[in-house]
């Protein structure tokens, strides 16, 4: 071989760079393939859905929570009273007494509500808790049965009652036909007369009272 042919051989030093460069582009083509298949941030190498890891995604929506009636009335228009409001009077506020029906047969249970009607122009504050609701059935002179005689964990509940508006106790109170009385609440209480004895549910809220009387029959 002649010395002109032995010249055009690259040398050694040329073939380890040009092997470096090959295996250079061999582990970045290794690389790019590692990256499509092993995502960042993901073990399976599936992308997470949104929200899957328990943190709400950004378009997710918080739901709100309901707003809920005072205890023993059904929700009005508004009910956050601030201060300042003027309070509700019997010459504002009229109360009346409900029952299901008019006659209840053997073993039928009176249900017992209230009503309360804002009548003037102005909405106005009432504290309408069960603390300050009253049923009282009566029959003649006689008082039969009260709410209040064997009241357990009374609530209080101050509410703005926006003029002409209605709000009415729920549920209603189911009443076991028999007398009550303070001292009777642990003791089984004697049933009331019926065989079509009438009777009459008087309700108050706050002190106002109902104008009239709910009447019925029991048999």
């Amino acid at each position: 071989m002649s010395t002109r042919e032995r010249s055009r051989r690259p040398s050694k030093a040329v073939y380890r760079r040009r092997r470096i460069v090959v295996l250079l582009g061999f582990l970045a083509i290794v690389a790019v393939i590692a990256l499509v298949v092993f995502r960042p941030g993901s073990s399976s190498g599936q992308e997470e859905e949104p929200g899957a890891s328990g943190t709400p995604s950004a378009s997710a929506s918080t739901p709100a929570s309901p707003t809920e009636a005072p205890p023993g009335v059904s929700p009005s228009p508004s009910a956050s009273a601030q201060e300042g409001d003027p309070q509700c009077t019997a010459e504002t506020v009229a109360v009346e007494a409900h029952t299901d029906k008019s006659t209840y047969q053997v073993g039928e249970l009176p249900q017992l509500s209230l009503s309360l009607t804002n009548t003037g122009d102005v909405a106005c504050t009432i504290d309408v808790g069960t603390s300050q609701q009253v049923f009282t059935v009566t029959s003649g002179q006689d008082t039969y049965w009260t709410s209040t005689d064997c009241q357990v964990e009374p609530t209080n509940a101050i509410m703005l009652l926006e003029p002409r508006k209605t709000i009415t106790s729920n549920p209603a109170i189911s009443w076991d036909r028999t007398r009550s009385t303070a001292d009777t609440c642990d003791d089984e209480r004697p049933g009331v007369p019926a065989g079509g004895a009438s009777y009459h549910l008087s309700t108050s809220v706050a002190g106002i009272a109902s104008a009239e009387s709910a009447q019925f029959l029991l048999y």
